[in-house]
């Protein structure tokens, strides 16, 4: 209802900073993709992502795998039988690129909206339909073993993520596009845009959280004591190094974002030894023209270009106290 939305955008103005709402195309796009992203999601990869996307990204997903798996000897606190379970987990991950394949098909798309009925004129009602109809299809799979092919976001989301418990790192349609990842983009920007968005997914597997995870994804102790009580060492410095840091003159609270600030940077570092790597065994690309850096300054510019954003203070506030990830700055 209008009146809630407006009590709405007034409470979120006030804790954000902000001034105005969102632009009412915007919340319903948003809104439509919350309740049938899939569906939104067919039309979405028709229009703007195509095999060849898919493809070279799947390409390069594997060229950080093997970069962070080159690096695993390289890791001195790590015992060799822990490393040894590590290279194996890194292999075990799957990854779910751009978009399932069933969308694309229309009897099956339907297949998935099966008793899901909207009216043209009943919002609030048929936000009502659409819990009950999300409450029927999980009960439904309370007695089925877990479906690891399973899309948690839908296409158009500009997100990605990994999932622990099924060792699988998932990066929608949404993400592979400019200014993540263009297929016809110098290597040195993808790489170092969408290949640290890579490498920081698969880094999760192995941070203070998913290393509690086998190649299974089942929940049980694979690293020997001693790996635990260096890595437990090392991460102290992660987190007093972030704690230092200040946002509007609050400090971060490294402990809050060690799991990203450990994908944040083996990320980066994966990513910059896959582009080094692809150098090494391709012909240079041209410089850019007009464009006085070279290919390796290219690559962090890629990478920053991602993060480039802008903020409230209280927005920041926020941020800080809540989130698990640190300020974009950072």
């Amino acid at each position: 209802a209008k009146p809630f939305r407006e009590a709405s955008m007034i409470v979120r103005n006030a804790l954000v900073g902000s001034e105005g709402g969102e632009s009412p195309w915007r919340y319903c796009v948003s809104d439509t993709n919350d309740v049938i992203g899939f569906a939104l999601g067919a039309m979405f990869v028709r229009e703007v992502f195509h095999g060849e996307s898919k493809n070279k990204a799947e390409v390069m997903i594997n060229e950080i795998r093997d970069a962070f798996k080159e690096n695993l000897p390289l890791i001195k606190w790590m015992d060799p039988d822990t490393r040894r379970l590590a290279k194996e987990k890194a292999d075990a991950i799957t990854d779910m690129i751009g978009f399932p394949e069933f969308i694309l098909n229309s009897k099956k798309l339907d297949k998935k909206y099966e008793g899901l009925e909207f009216s043209s004129d009943e919002y609030f009602q048929n936000n009502i339909v659409v819990e009950q109809f999300s409450l029927k299809v999980n009960m439904k799979k309370l007695d089925k073993p877990t479906n690891r092919s399973e899309w948690k976001m839908t296409p158009p989301t500009v997100n990605a993520y990994y999932t622990p418990t099924k060792n699988q790192i998932v990066f929608p349609a949404g993400i592979l596009q400019a200014p993540f990842y263009d297929p016809h983009y110098p290597k040195s920007l993808n790489f170092g845009a969408m290949g640290v968005v890579m490498g920081h997914e698969l880094t999760h597997a192995f941070d203070d959280q998913g290393r509690e995870y086998d190649k299974y994804g089942n929940l049980h102790q694979w690293w020997k004591n001693t790996t635990i009580e260096s890595f437990s060492e090392i991460s102290q410095f992660f987190i007093d190094q972030y704690s230092s840091f200040e946002a509007n003159g609050e400090n971060l609270n490294g402990k809050q974002t060690l799991g990203e600030n450990i994908a944040d940077n083996g990320g980066l570092k994966a990513a910059f030894h896959a582009y080094q790597e692809w150098i090494g065994d391709n012909v240079p690309e041209l410089p850019l023209p007009a464009v006085p850096l070279t290919n390796n300054q290219l690559f962090f510019i890629g990478f920053a270009q991602v993060w480039c954003s802008t903020s409230t203070p209280e927005a920041m506030h926020l941020q800080v106290i809540n989130d698990p990830h640190s300020p974009a700055k950072f």
